[in-house]
């Protein structure tokens, strides 16, 4: 295991220390904690200036507001005839959704950097309005959603990136933090799980003509989505190393690996 590699597993406790709650633990899952933002952020963070402390302030907080917004996406809609424990659940990740939220205001007030603050402020507001229109606006076509989504997944990582003026990334991290998704949301579809994004595109009205063309152009869509990560990581600056290797390891166990177990 490699320093940086190291540094993931230990800022994972980190947050996972953090966003532990024994009341929310005993009827909900513990958050996901999302490694591949987790090393976007290093990555960034390791090519400033900053202190030691402040570099992992600004990691941790990041990822407890991606938590938060992962936390709130979780939620279903409410039904009269739910039973008790459901709508307990819904309930609860709500509340959890709003602690995460709060923790990070916690975290930082430590370092007394309200410039950081309104930096993931802003995008929190931007990542909701972003979803309100992606929930209640018609779509006009696949391409105009999930330009939207792509937004949605990506932004917060890269206004803390513009924050720390090291954005070189930006463009790669978009593309496969969006790549990562649709392949999330569609190995949960077809393994019978909730998957609120193709749920999301199944209620629009007139969005696809069946289910299985919606799978088919989202097929296409990732097998594009990668092979313009591929080039992307390939232009990366020598110092990004690390991060290339994560990069393509990822998209080899998550896509190419998965991709031949199915053909074979």
């Amino acid at each position: 295991m490699n320093l940086s590699e190291m540094r993931i597993d230990q800022l994972k406790n980190t947050i996972a220390a953090k966003v532990r709650h024994p009341f929310l633990a005993k009827y909900i899952a513990d958050p996901i904690i999302d490694e591949d933002k987790l090393a976007i952020l290093i990555s960034i963070m390791d090519h400033t200036t900053l202190s030691a402390r402040k570099k992992e302030s600004y990691i941790v907080t990041t990822m407890l507001v991606q938590i938060a917004l992962d936390t709130h996406d979780l939620v279903t809609l409410s039904d009269e005839e739910d039973e008790y424990e459901t709508v307990r659940t819904r309930q609860l990740t709500v509340l959890a959704g709003d602690y995460y939220s709060g923790l990070y205001y916690y975290v930082l007030s430590q370092l007394n950097d309200i410039p950081m603050v309104r930096t993931l402020a802003g995008a929190i507001k931007e990542i909701n309005e972003l979803k309100m229109d992606l929930y209640y606006k018609d779509v006009e076509s696949f391409q105009e959603f999930f330009t939207s989504l792509k937004k949605i997944e990506s932004l917060l990582i890269q206004r803390v990136a513009h924050y720390v003026q090291k954005t070189t990334i930006n463009d790669m991290a978009g593309d496969w933090l969006f790549a990562k998704r649709l392949m999330e949301e569609k190995s949960s579809y077809e393994e019978g799980r909730f998957s609120p994004v193709i749920q999301l595109l199944i209620n629009k009205p007139d969005s696809f003509e069946t289910n299985s063309q919606l799978m088919f152009n989202l097929e296409q869509l990732i097998h594009n989505q990668i092979s313009k990560i591929e080039i992307r990581v390939s232009q990366l600056p020598l110092h990004f190393n690390w991060l290339k290797s994560y990069i393509d390891s990822a998209i080899y166990h998550r896509f190419y690996k998965t991709h031949l177990a199915e053909e074979g």
